[in-house]
């Protein structure tokens, strides 16, 4: 079968593999659509300290498709069942995982990253993900076109639980890429009152507008801080997420938000940029409450599925390319030229 395999940092290799097997309480799913993450322009340009030296893995994390052949004493699962795959899979024992977080288990595995993952025509789902919970079925009418958004929205309800926007909030979203649309989508959703979405790439905030965007500011344009108090009648945000991965928008995100605002570091820092020098007054006199998220949970999932099946997301527009596997190395640049939103390998 054909795959996409991560070589070494800067090299990808469209190559050929022999099909998995069944080996135990496993399956192998048939991959419909598999998606392009940031996470995996970062793995292709930088490597990932999962995958040794020398190693080649077979990258996607975003992966939805059909069981193709399922292990005789797993009960549930039936050959041609629509699945959605859950990246991160928990030990299954630590206090994270015990608490319903595997997205934060220290000793977790993930679909792309330590084991195989969707950029190839059948992924192997090995026991212990079948077991811990990693394989969620798909409603039947939620295409696969709907369906492999599933993933990124699910860590932007991770962002909205901890943040709990509610009805009167002002929310500011820097970042006009797919994760920031979500954000935008869900926030309207949740029930904001005002929706500002910034970025510095007009054609790209342009879009927000019909994902559910009320203002746009164009921060290459016009100073963001200014921008934001004008619209806000000099308040500040109620709530700021960082959807980017911008040092100097950490800083400055103390002085968007409100006092008593809440903000999300939602977007991680490249290695060796992450000492980021704030204004801690801004903290203690606005009480400001800060806080990160990554990734997202089995639950987040669930509901990301739940959400996309209830048809109440503008999703039009957010896959902007499909590609197929053998055209993988055209479809990375694609996806890191910031011209498209989702950008999806389709095996039908």
């Amino acid at each position: 079968m054909k795959t996409l395999n991560f070589m070494a940092a800067g090299q990808l290799m469209v190559g050929e593999k022999p099909m998995p097997s069944l080996n135990g309480s496993d399956m192998v799913v048939k991959v419909r659509r598999s998606a392009i993450c940031g996470t995996d322009i970062r793995i292709y340009k930088n490597g990932h300290f999962k995958i040794p030296c020398g190693e080649k893995r077979v990258l996607g994390h975003e992966i939805v498709g059909e069981i193709a052949c399922v292990a005789e004493d797993v009960s549930y699962f039936k050959r041609g069942m629509r699945v959605a795959l859950v990246p991160n899979i928990g030990c299954g024992h630590c206090e994270m995982c015990l608490e319903g977080h595997n997205e934060l288990c220290p000793d977790y595995e993930a679909f792309g990253i330590s084991i195989d993952g969707g950029f190839e025509e059948y992924v192997y789902i090995p026991d212990f993900a079948v077991k811990a919970g990693n394989i969620l079925a798909l409603p039947d009418d939620l295409g696969y076109d709907e369906a492999i958004l599933a993933e990124p929205l699910s860590c932007c309800h991770n962002s909205y639980q901890a943040l709990g926007t509610k009805p009167g909030d002002t929310v500011l979203v820097i970042g006009a890429g797919p994760i920031g649309a979500f954000h935008v989508m869900l926030n309207r959703l949740a029930g904001a009152t005002t929706v500002i979405s910034a970025d510095i790439l007009q054609t790209r905030l342009e879009k927000m507008l019909g994902y559910g965007a009320d203002i746009l500011i164009n921060s290459a344009e016009e100073d963001l801080e200014q921008a934001v108090l004008h619209h806000t009648n000099g308040r500040g945000a109620d709530i700021v997420i960082t959807a980017c991965s911008a040092p100097a928008l950490q800083a400055q995100s103390l002085r968007l938000a409100a006092r008593h605002g809440k903000i999300n570091f939602f977007g991680g820092l490249p290695e060796g940029k992450s000492n980021v020098l704030m204004d801690t007054n801004l903290m203690h006199y606005k009480e400001l409450k800060i806080l990160g998220t990554t990734g997202s949970s089995i639950f987040d999932y669930k509901k990301a599925i739940d959400i996309l099946a209830s048809r109440r997301l503008p999703l039009e527009g957010m896959i902007s390319r499909k590609y197929r596997i053998e055209d993988g190395l055209e479809a990375f640049q694609y996806a890191m030229s910031g011209q498209g939103m989702k950008t999806v390998f389709d095996f039908d």
